[in-house]
């Protein structure tokens, strides 16, 4: 058994070449093995966010939730990889610090080695910073973070367990914090093409955008903003056509 491994998470390979892993808390994969671990944190989330602030000297990012770390390691190496230099802060609440510390112990794409020590220091201390990075982890509950947060957003990676297994973070209340912390000019990308996430995301003032592109399913972006490049989806539109359908409420939620 590999030291990762635990009754909480074993590796599992997807068809990228990429690990992710397998939550039995949960009884979901923390990525598509279809899409592949490294291929969805890229496409349906650091390519489409970095495109939109490509004009921005910094970004601030929230990162829902750290988990195995693979859309903060793919941002790094996106940057790295297409010479952008900017500042970069990516907060990142996780509710699993035992998950957390075996990250030092995970398998990672070879392209992500040249940021193993920072791994490293996020798994011990939950804390890393240079001079054109920083990253904090926030061990704990999402919603309690949110709700003390004084930081305000360009980016929110929206990659929590699935509405399914986790409700409680894709709520319309919960978006409402996301919304109150998101910039007027910030995204919100997911990998959920869920109407009832889409209208949570609606209600709370976000325009709702298809992530389209060769060699990934379609996802969702979301902007207080118009985005440029995107289909926008008419929510009027679908509302009509599935009266029935709400967003998860919190009162909802076991």
């Amino acid at each position: 058994m590999m030291a990762f491994d635990t009754d909480k998470h074993t590796m599992v390979q997807s068809e990228d070449g990429s690990f992710t892993a397998f939550s039995s808390e949960f009884q979901e994969h923390y990525h598509s093995t279809r899409d592949g671990a490294l291929h969805e944190s890229l496409y349906k989330h650091v390519i489409p966010a970095f495109e939109h602030h490509k004009d921005k000297d910094e970004v601030t990012i929230l990162d829902i939730c750290f988990g195995l770390g693979f859309n903060t390691l793919a941002t790094l190496y996106y940057m790295r990889e297409k010479s952008i230099k900017k500042k970069v802060r990516i907060f990142s609440p996780e509710f699993d610090g035992d998950l957390i510390a075996s990250l030092k112990d995970f398998t990672y794409p070879d392209i992500f080695t040249p940021f193993l020590p920072i791994i490293e220091a996020l798994s011990t201390d939950n804390v890393y910073e240079d001079e054109e990075l920083y990253i904090e982890l926030y061990i704990g509950d999402a919603r309690e973070y949110l709700r003390s947060c004084d930081e305000c957003f360009d980016v929110v990676y929206q990659d929590a367990f699935s509405p399914a297994t986790n409700p409680l973070l894709w709520t319309k209340e919960y978006f409402s914090d996301i919304s109150r912390l998101i910039k007027d000019d910030g995204i919100l990308t997911t990998y959920s093409m869920a109407l009832k996430t889409r209208l949570a995301l609606y209600e709370n003032g976000l325009n709702i955008y298809i992530n389209s592109g060769e060699g990934h399913r379609d996802a969702t972006l979301a902007s207080k903003s118009e985005l440029v490049g995107y289909t926008l989806v008419n929510m009027p539109h679908k509302i009509t056509c599935n009266a029935e359908v709400r967003p998860l409420r919190d009162e909802e939620c076991p």
